[in-house]
């Protein structure tokens, strides 16, 4: 479903911008439930940390206008511009995830260093580095596509520049975001057009890297014990995972209601960020969650749609963007709703537009920007006026 908006720029010329608007009222109807989880889930904590019941709403809604002008941002930016710069996009997340490590510049909170302080805001380099690296491969898959895979070397290139803000993500540690931006890669390259059997090999060595990559920290196996096993160890490490699990169970199928939770009382560790996603289930119950599925199956639906029209019309860069960007949207959400509910270890990752984050926020809502206008890009009206003014 597209939304023509007629604006006017450039003087007296008459421009009409088509929005997809279903992917567009996915994504703020996420925002406005984000909104509401984040008061509802953090004025114990605010009120007990900082004297401000409000402090954390406050913050998140100015969050929320930073966002939706960067929104606003990357859909009157033209596609172009980002394809053009890639290598610069690259080449600036790899500075500041190397910035981010060195002490006394980056933040460290529980043992990571991921945050940069700026005025008063962190930012969290890693989401950066994760759209910088998608509009980079988009670029180099879309440039050389024709006959991509008859030799190695096609992705051995692509497959050594994603190495290196992999490493930097293993070095803050970044584990979570590490397995998102490599699933993210390997979709793209399956996309690409690389052989099968070059592909296949690929996975079997990626799977052994990221499983010796666990086992390599006593904290990443001890996640995987208590993740199989939380209530034998339900006072120490498998704290956080049954609070969580002690949510969903008082939700039942309708909920406590809205802020009624009382897991969110101190119980519950990151109530409002990495977990956010147990306090909505024991508020709004059974029923509420399939709700919020339903908008985010709704909302990666229509890119991978997109992405699949982008295909069709032969516009390849788009549709590696599409792909990318729903990759990580979507393996970022199955992984914080698997972590909440106990089907994944515990990983550092928030929920896409709805838990407490400036940088996830901002950053996500820049890549929907890019989605927007990618769409707007693709309708047939525009392809006609952008032809007429090409002279073709």
């Amino acid at each position: 479903m597209i939304m023509t908006l007629p604006l006017n720029f450039y003087g007296s010329q008459r421009s009409s911008w088509r929005i997809d608007s279903l992917m567009l009222v996915a994504v703020l109807a996420l925002m406005s439930v984000g909104l509401t989880m984040v008061a509802s889930a953090s004025f114990s904590y605010a009120e007990h940390q900082y004297n401000n019941e409000f402090y954390f709403l406050k913050r998140h809604a100015a969050y929320l206008v930073i966002a939706l002008s960067a929104m606003a941002v990357t859909f009157f930016t033209p596609v172009t511009v980002w394809s053009r710069y890639n290598r610069l996009w690259m080449l600036l997340a790899v500075l500041l995830l190397v910035v981010v490590l060195i002490p006394g510049i980056g933040r460290e909170v529980n043992g990571s260093r991921r945050w940069l302080n700026l005025g008063g805001m962190t930012l969290q380099v890693s989401e950066l580095a994760k759209v910088a690296t998608v509009v980079f491969m988009a670029s180099y898959f879309a440039r050389h596509r024709e006959g991509f895979g008859d030799n190695w070397r096609d992705w051995a290139l692509p497959l050594g520049v994603l190495m290196v803000p992999l490493f930097l993500l293993l070095m803050e540690p970044d584990f979570g975001s590490v397995v998102v931006l490599a699933c993210t890669f390997m979709a793209m390259l399956f996309l690409s057009g690389i052989r099968l059997w070059h592909y296949l090999a690929l996975v079997l060595v990626g799977s052994a890297i990221l499983v010796l990559f666990a086992e390599a920290e006593p904290y990443r196996m001890a996640r995987l014990s208590t993740f199989l096993d939380p209530w034998s160890d339900q006072f120490n490490s498998g704290y956080q995972l049954t609070q969580s699990l002690i949510a969903f169970g008082r939700g039942e199928w309708f909920g406590v209601g809205l802020g009624q939770s009382v897991q969110k009382m101190l119980y519950l560790p990151e109530a409002h960020t990495d977990f956010v996603f147990a306090i909505f289930a024991e508020e709004f119950g059974f029923v509420g969650v399939l709700c919020l599925l339903g908008l985010y199956v709704l909302l990666v639906q229509r890119i991978f749609a997109l992405s699949k029209q982008a295909i069709t019309q032969g516009y390849w860069y788009g549709a590696f963007v599409l792909l990318g960007f729903g990759c990580l949207i979507s393996g970022q959400t199955l992984i914080n709703l698997g972590v909440n509910a106990g089907f994944l270890p515990t990983k550092g990752l928030t929920l896409p537009f709805v838990s407490y984050g400036g940088s996830s926020l901002m950053v996500t809502c820049a890549m929907v920007g890019m989605m927007l206008r990618i769409g707007h890009e693709l309708h047939p009206d525009t392809q006609v006026v952008r032809r007429v003014r090409r002279g073709r």
